[in-house]
């Protein structure tokens, strides 16, 4: 069995000081890409100059909605730039987050806004984050759907929401990832909603170093090799065989990041 993690941050320190470990450990899980998401300037280049150097590792560009008020002159510049690199599959992360508060909800609707237009004029998928922003989330991608007139181009990474939510977002094209969060005990609802995600629009990640699955919450950072543990939840959620999971999400990623496939 193969699989894609579609979205780990290896440019963390804890994960970037063991990367060749990381890596080798993935491999042998049977994990055969990995999208390494940026977040910043900085982990935008950073996670470029990681896909460049591993087979099998992708990078995405972008400024997550927490970081937007600290975007600097000539930022946006270098991540537009990326976006044209062979090893650059999407761009992100970028979304709403109305949970840490540091950044007024203007930037970050200004940012979003920003990297859709990119989206439209690339032809590169979105990662889309969101917490605590439902109503603000799905009014926005209301609007950007009537402008565009067509489906969106993107994943919901690490979905914690209602099936009526995820009803939607299916409706209006995005893909739907599940993380860690899908295996915790408390997360009966969750699975629910992993259980009834239509097959072809599903994907797994790891949201490394975060959202260890069990049974490794309390074992160091997440990292690729686990998305297997959240795979095999799924799987026995849907009551289908982790092979079928498998090969579905793997065909899905590629789907989604089409210049994953180069």
């Amino acid at each position: 069995m193969e699989w894609v993690d579609t979205h780990a941050h290896l440019t963390d320190h804890r994960l970037a000081d063991q990367l060749e470990q990381v890596v080798e450990r993935a491999a042998l899980a049977g994990v055969r890409r990995i999208l390494c998401v940026g977040t910043t300037r900085a982990t935008s280049l950073e996670a470029v100059a990681i896909a460049q150097r591993f087979q099998g590792i992708y990078a995405a560009a972008g400024i997550h909605p927490t970081y937007a008020h600290q975007e600097e002159e000539g930022d946006w510049q270098t991540i537009e730039s990326l976006w044209d690199h062979p090893r650059v599959v999407a761009i992100g992360e970028t979304g709403l987050d109305d949970y840490w508060k540091e950044c007024p909800m203007e930037t970050q609707l200004a940012s979003i806004a920003r990297h859709w237009e990119a989206s439209h004029r690339t032809g590169l998928p979105l990662i889309l984050h969101m917490r605590e922003c439902t109503g603000t989330m799905l009014d926005m991608l209301r609007q950007v759907h009537r402008s565009q007139g067509g489906p969106l181009k993107g994943v919901l990474h690490s979905f914690t929401e209602s099936w009526e939510v995820a009803e939607e977002m299916l409706s209006l094209g995005l893909y739907i990832s599940f993380a860690g969060m899908v295996t915790y005990k408390k997360s009966e609802a969750l699975r629910a909603v992993a259980a009834r995600t239509p097959l072809d629009r599903l994907l797994v990640e790891t949201d490394s170093p975060y959202l260890a699955p069990e049974p490794f919450r309390s074992k160091g950072p997440n990292e690729p090799s686990r998305v297997l543990a959240t795979a095999q939840c799924i799987a026995q959620a849907r009551g289908i065989p982790l092979a079928d999971l498998a090969a579905a999400t793997s065909t899905n990623a590629l789907r989604c990041f089409p210049k994953m496939r180069g």
